[in-house]
């Protein structure tokens, strides 16, 4: 059988996937709702392959790269008992301080998209600190379907604690020049819109694909926000008209995408919904944004 393209999928395909990934259905849902889509020669089994995570071959930055100080640290988390472990990376040829940039994963851990991303922001001339809110039950382990599974046994709010604890660890760090914003997907984006509602000296937030925080708390925020979202991205777009509304009535600064076409998770290299254009143009106006 010929290799299964992106054109060859239904649209109907993404969303269940959509759906599986954020614990709407289960695993045995997911895979008896795909079966209706295996025809034409197309079978589950291959219509899994083809739309899980390939990190092996999606990487961009090595994790050696030799223009990048990149290490994992530890600090302590305020809700999950223990440490949270976190990627820092630095390049290693920019002198004195650098600006910080915290990195947010989506609802599965610290794993390797993730870390390319964070790896990608400090080449841009950022320290960056990608954490981990698995630390507390053994961290991301090392798929992201236990990865799921183990997220969900923690607290959101206590996760959003313990990113908010990596914002002050970054501002104390030596090489931090206190100017510190955040960028973060799905999950991410949602503790990206909740530490500009609760970290006032906070410089920038740019969630991708992110829910939105109460309607009471958006005039906690101080920070602009670089809003990026996903056209076919229905469950998250829904909370945005309303989002917008107290945006502009509490006179927060922020600019807003919303780019044609394309699904939610299409920054994420390593799947399908990966759209390359979109990416692109969504990570330079991060980039330019902090």
């Amino acid at each position: 059988m010929k290799p299964l393209k992106k054109e060859d999928i239904s649209q109907e395909v993404f969303d269940l996937y959509d759906d599986y990934a954020h614990n709407k259905i289960n695993r045995r849902q997911f895979v008896e709702k795909l079966s209706l889509y295996a025809i034409g020669g197309i079978t589950v089994s291959s219509l899994l392959s083809f739309i899980s995570p390939n990190y092996k071959d999606a990487l961009i930055i090595e994790p050696n790269h030799p223009n990048l100080d990149s290490k994992y640290i530890y600090y302590n988390s305020p809700k999950g008992g223990g440490k949270i472990k976190g990627l820092l990376s630095q390049h290693k040829k920019h002198a004195g301080k650098l600006p910080g940039v915290i990195v947010v994963h989506e609802n599965r851990g610290l794993n390797p998209y993730i870390e390319d991303v964070a790896r990608r922001t400090a080449l841009e001339g950022f320290i960056s600190l990608a954490p981990d809110a698995l630390s507390p039950l053994g961290g991301y382990p090392g798929n992201d379907d236990d990865g799921r599974a183990l997220q969900s046994q923690r607290n959101s709010h206590d996760m959003l604690e313990d990113f908010i604890a990596a914002y002050y660890y970054l501002q104390s760090h030596e090489q931090c020049d206190g100017h510190i914003g955040v960028v973060g997907f799905c999950f991410g984006g949602w503790i990206s819109n909740m530490m500009a509602v609760n970290i006032p000296s906070l410089n920038a937030a740019v969630p991708f694909y992110g829910t939105q925080p109460n309607q009471e708390d958006v005039s906690k925020i101080k920070a602009p926000l670089l809003l990026q979202f996903a056209e076919l991205n229905k469950r998250v777009n829904a909370g945005w008209p309303n989002y917008e509304t107290a945006l502009k009535a509490n006179n927060i600064e922020y600019k807003a995408y919303i780019y044609p076409n394309v699904n939610h998770g299409f920054h994420n290299n390593t799947t399908p919904r990966y759209d390359e254009a979109a990416a692109n143009v969504a990570w330079q106006r991060t980039i330019d944004f902090f």
